[in-house]
């Protein structure tokens, strides 16, 4: 099954155009990171021709800029866990959206449980994220939501930790799909997902996070299209949010990794991500640099999740 759906990936990304084109998915969503400096940009991501359908906050309530806004669909987090939580008010607050009216479907399991803190990780041992599991998360299912396992890194640490996280359950957890967060090379990417998918056969993925951090833009964009595409034809990938929701002179994964450029405006990844053309805004960093030379991925986002924690 392992080396079947392997091969299959990679024949499907032989056939990826480096170009880009005009398309729209119903796949796509919103990894929402807030500006506290420039709110106004929140509108962007949900004006008119917007092609985005869902979106996240790594939170268990929407965010104020969405409450109210029918045409996206909110997808709580259970982000963490400690030692001392009591009671259940990760699904205590789902019922209670659920029963004001909310459009609810779906929930995200822990964000990078095996990640540190520095690096946006809940760094959580799989004894504690399973019984928390079983108290907040499974409970959902018997209210008709879907469940998302918790989003393990890409590193072989992840794996491990969720081999781990699913021996300490014992069958009772049972998640609907598989979260994957990735941040490096198309190839790499395409490789994990294969993985994904021959070892969670049952289940169907959604990418939350992805990226190319800190490489010059001919290169950010080749890899943007060619992981849109290919995101967009595998049938068992159901949903995919870029990692990018933020001006380029404040990203710490690169400016030309970001979708919008240093004024607030849509550059080319982030138009097309929307389902529009390409802008010609060019991404610049702080002070206006354009970046030319990359950085390891994990000094990238060890800094991005500095800032943001």
């Amino acid at each position: 099954m392992r080396s079947t759906t392997l091969s299959a990936l990679a024949g499907f990304a032989a056939l990826v155009p480096f170009t880009a084109a005009q398309s729209t998915s119903s796949k796509r969503g919103l990894c929402y990171v807030p500006s506290q400096k420039y709110p106004g940009d929140d509108s962007i991501w949900v004006g008119s021709g917007s092609d985005l359908t869902w979106y996240y906050n790594y939170q268990a309530e929407p965010s104020d800029a969405y409450k109210n806004n029918k045409n996206i669909q909110f997808v709580p987090m259970l982000w963490g866990a400690r030692d001392s939580d009591t009671g259940t008010p990760f699904y205590d607050s789902v019922k209670r959206q659920l029963d004001g009216g909310a459009n609810i479907s779906y929930v995200l399991g822990f964000n990078e449980p095996d990640g540190g803190h520095s690096t946006g990780g809940s760094a959580l041992p799989v004894d504690l994220a399973a019984a928390r599991w079983k108290a907040e998360m499974e409970p959902l299912k018997k209210l008709g939501i879907k469940l998302g396992a918790p989003a393990v890194t890409g590193a072989a640490s992840g794996w491990t930790w969720l081999q781990n996280f699913f021996t300490e359950c014992d069958g009772g957890c049972t998640p609907d799909f598989i979260p994957v967060h990735w941040y490096g090379n198309f190839e790499g990417m395409a490789s994990h997902i294969g993985s994904v998918m021959a070892t969670y056969p049952n289940m169907t993925v959604w990418v939350t996070e992805y990226g190319l951090p800190n490489q010059d833009l001919k290169t950010t964009q080749e890899f943007y299209n060619m992981s849109k595409n290919a995101m967009d034809g595998w049938g068992n990938l159901t949903h995919y949010s870029y990692f990018g929701a933020f001006r380029s002179d404040v990203s710490n994964v690169g400016p030309n990794a970001a979708m919008l450029d240093q004024k607030g405006k849509l550059t080319d990844i982030g138009s097309w991500y929307m389902g529009g053309v390409a802008t010609n805004n060019v991404p610049k960093g702080a002070g206006g640099r354009i970046q030319t030379i990359g950085l390891p991925v994990a000094s990238v986002l060890a800094l991005f999740w500095a800032c943001m924690l």
